[in-house]
Protein backbone atom coordinates (compact mmCIF):
# COMPACT_ATOMS: atom_id res chain seq x y z
CA UNK A 1 0.00 0.00 0.00
CA UNK A 2 1.41 3.29 -0.83
CA UNK A 3 1.36 5.90 2.18
CA UNK A 4 3.59 8.34 0.86
CA UNK A 5 1.94 11.83 0.04
CA UNK A 6 -1.44 10.42 0.53
CA UNK A 7 -2.14 13.52 3.44
CA UNK A 8 -2.75 16.00 0.80
CA UNK A 9 -5.86 13.61 -0.76
CA UNK A 10 -7.73 13.21 2.79
CA UNK A 11 -10.85 14.94 3.12
CA UNK A 12 -11.32 18.31 4.81
CA UNK A 13 -12.68 16.59 8.03
CA UNK A 14 -9.96 13.98 8.88
CA UNK A 15 -7.36 17.04 8.11
CA UNK A 16 -9.48 19.01 10.52
CA UNK A 17 -9.39 16.35 13.30
CA UNK A 18 -5.37 15.62 12.19
CA UNK A 19 -4.70 19.61 12.98
CA UNK A 20 -6.98 19.22 16.56
CA UNK A 21 -5.25 16.38 17.40
CA UNK A 22 -1.68 17.75 16.75
CA UNK A 23 -2.54 21.31 18.23
CA UNK A 24 -4.23 19.53 21.36
CA UNK A 25 -1.27 16.90 22.29
CA UNK A 26 1.01 19.56 21.41
CA UNK A 27 -0.04 21.58 24.23
CA UNK A 28 0.36 18.82 26.65
CA UNK A 29 3.48 17.97 25.13
CA UNK A 30 5.42 20.98 25.80
CA UNK A 31 3.27 21.84 29.41
CA UNK A 32 4.99 18.54 30.28
CA UNK A 33 8.34 20.18 29.05
CA UNK A 34 7.52 23.51 31.34
CA UNK A 35 7.27 21.08 34.21
CA UNK A 36 10.76 19.35 33.61
CA UNK A 37 12.17 22.81 33.14
CA UNK A 38 10.49 23.78 36.59
CA UNK A 39 11.33 20.72 38.28
CA UNK A 40 14.88 19.80 36.96
CA UNK A 41 16.82 23.12 35.99
CA UNK A 42 17.07 21.40 32.00
CA UNK A 43 20.61 20.37 32.98
CA UNK A 44 22.39 17.12 34.09
CA UNK A 45 23.04 18.12 37.73
CA UNK A 46 19.38 19.33 38.10
CA UNK A 47 18.29 16.15 36.76
CA UNK A 48 20.39 14.27 39.18
CA UNK A 49 18.68 15.71 42.24
CA UNK A 50 15.25 15.42 41.13
CA UNK A 51 15.55 11.84 41.30
CA UNK A 52 17.92 11.62 43.89
CA UNK A 53 17.33 14.36 45.97
CA UNK A 54 20.13 16.87 47.13
CA UNK A 55 19.85 16.19 51.14
CA UNK A 56 23.34 16.74 51.61
CA UNK A 57 23.46 20.48 50.23
CA UNK A 58 23.42 22.64 52.68
CA UNK A 59 23.29 25.49 49.94
CA UNK A 60 20.14 24.39 48.71
CA UNK A 61 17.17 26.79 48.42
CA UNK A 62 14.45 24.38 48.10
CA UNK A 63 14.94 20.60 50.14
CA UNK A 64 14.56 17.75 47.44
CA UNK A 65 14.29 13.95 48.78
CA UNK A 66 15.47 10.92 46.67
CA UNK A 67 12.18 9.10 44.74
CA UNK A 68 11.10 5.76 46.61
CA UNK A 69 11.16 2.66 44.28
CA UNK A 70 7.01 3.47 43.68
CA UNK A 71 7.50 6.63 42.93
CA UNK A 72 10.49 5.67 40.31
CA UNK A 73 8.18 2.48 38.47
CA UNK A 74 5.33 4.75 38.11
CA UNK A 75 6.97 7.05 36.44
CA UNK A 76 8.92 4.96 34.07
CA UNK A 77 6.19 3.03 33.84
CA UNK A 78 3.41 5.45 33.23
CA UNK A 79 6.05 7.89 30.61
CA UNK A 80 6.95 4.91 28.75
CA UNK A 81 3.25 3.29 27.86
CA UNK A 82 1.77 7.35 27.26
CA UNK A 83 5.05 8.34 25.43
CA UNK A 84 4.44 4.79 23.18
CA UNK A 85 0.96 5.67 22.02
CA UNK A 86 2.13 9.51 21.20
CA UNK A 87 4.69 8.70 19.66
CA UNK A 88 2.33 5.53 17.42
CA UNK A 89 -0.26 7.94 16.56
CA UNK A 90 2.02 10.75 15.33
CA UNK A 91 4.04 7.95 13.82
CA UNK A 92 0.83 6.69 11.81
CA UNK A 93 0.12 10.33 10.85
CA UNK A 94 3.98 11.33 9.93
CA UNK A 95 3.59 8.04 7.48
CA UNK A 96 0.86 9.48 5.26
CA UNK A 97 2.97 12.40 4.47
CA UNK A 98 5.63 12.87 1.37
CA UNK A 99 8.74 12.46 2.52
CA UNK A 100 12.11 10.29 1.79
CA UNK A 101 12.08 6.90 3.25
CA UNK A 102 14.93 6.93 5.16
CA UNK A 103 13.77 10.37 6.81
CA UNK A 104 10.50 9.00 7.84
CA UNK A 105 11.82 6.23 9.41
CA UNK A 106 14.58 7.70 11.13
CA UNK A 107 10.93 10.28 12.15
CA UNK A 108 9.80 7.27 13.38
CA UNK A 109 11.81 4.94 15.40
CA UNK A 110 13.74 7.18 16.65
CA UNK A 111 11.32 8.47 19.89
CA UNK A 112 10.58 5.07 20.69
CA UNK A 113 14.80 4.90 21.46
CA UNK A 114 14.41 7.90 23.31
CA UNK A 115 11.37 7.02 25.09
CA UNK A 116 13.38 3.86 26.26
CA UNK A 117 16.72 5.42 26.87
CA UNK A 118 15.27 8.81 28.60
CA UNK A 119 12.83 7.06 31.12
CA UNK A 120 14.85 3.55 31.38
CA UNK A 121 17.89 6.39 31.73
CA UNK A 122 16.10 7.95 34.64
CA UNK A 123 15.56 4.55 36.34
CA UNK A 124 19.50 3.48 35.98
CA UNK A 125 20.26 7.27 37.28
CA UNK A 126 18.04 6.78 40.71
CA UNK A 127 20.19 3.14 41.11
CA UNK A 128 23.37 5.29 41.18
CA UNK A 129 24.49 4.55 37.71
CA UNK A 130 25.23 8.65 37.50
CA UNK A 131 26.42 9.20 33.95
CA UNK A 132 23.00 8.08 32.70
CA UNK A 133 22.22 11.54 33.44
CA UNK A 134 24.08 12.77 30.37
CA UNK A 135 22.03 9.78 28.29
CA UNK A 136 19.10 11.18 29.96
CA UNK A 137 19.59 14.75 28.38
CA UNK A 138 20.52 13.79 25.22
CA UNK A 139 17.77 11.07 24.65
CA UNK A 140 15.50 13.91 26.06
CA UNK A 141 16.42 16.57 23.72
CA UNK A 142 16.43 14.15 20.78
CA UNK A 143 13.10 12.84 21.54
CA UNK A 144 11.76 16.78 21.61
CA UNK A 145 13.58 17.47 18.39
CA UNK A 146 11.80 14.86 16.48
CA UNK A 147 8.75 15.21 18.09
CA UNK A 148 9.01 18.86 16.78
CA UNK A 149 10.12 18.09 13.34
CA UNK A 150 7.42 15.47 12.90
CA UNK A 151 4.47 17.79 13.74
CA UNK A 152 5.73 20.58 11.64
CA UNK A 153 5.76 18.58 9.23
CA UNK A 154 2.42 17.33 9.61
CA UNK A 155 0.92 20.75 9.48
CA UNK A 156 2.99 21.82 6.82
CA UNK A 157 1.51 19.52 4.68
CA UNK A 158 -2.00 19.68 5.87
CA UNK A 159 -1.66 23.39 5.36
CA UNK A 160 0.08 23.36 1.65
CA UNK A 161 -2.33 20.49 0.75
CA UNK A 162 -5.35 22.49 0.45
CA UNK A 163 -3.22 24.40 -2.45
CA UNK A 164 -2.10 21.42 -4.54
CA UNK A 165 -6.44 20.12 -3.93
CA UNK A 166 -7.58 23.33 -5.57
CA UNK A 167 -4.79 23.26 -7.91
CA UNK A 168 -6.29 19.44 -9.11
CA UNK A 169 -9.84 20.59 -9.80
Amino acid sequence: MQLNGIISTFPKEIKMLITAFVVVLSIGFYTGLLFVGETSSVNPNGIEEQYLGNENDVDATVMKFKKNEQQMLTLVHGHILSMSIIFFLVGIILSTTKLSRKLKIVLIVEPFLSVLLTFGGLYFLWKGILWMKYIVMISGTLMTLTYTISILIILFQIFNSKKVSSNIK
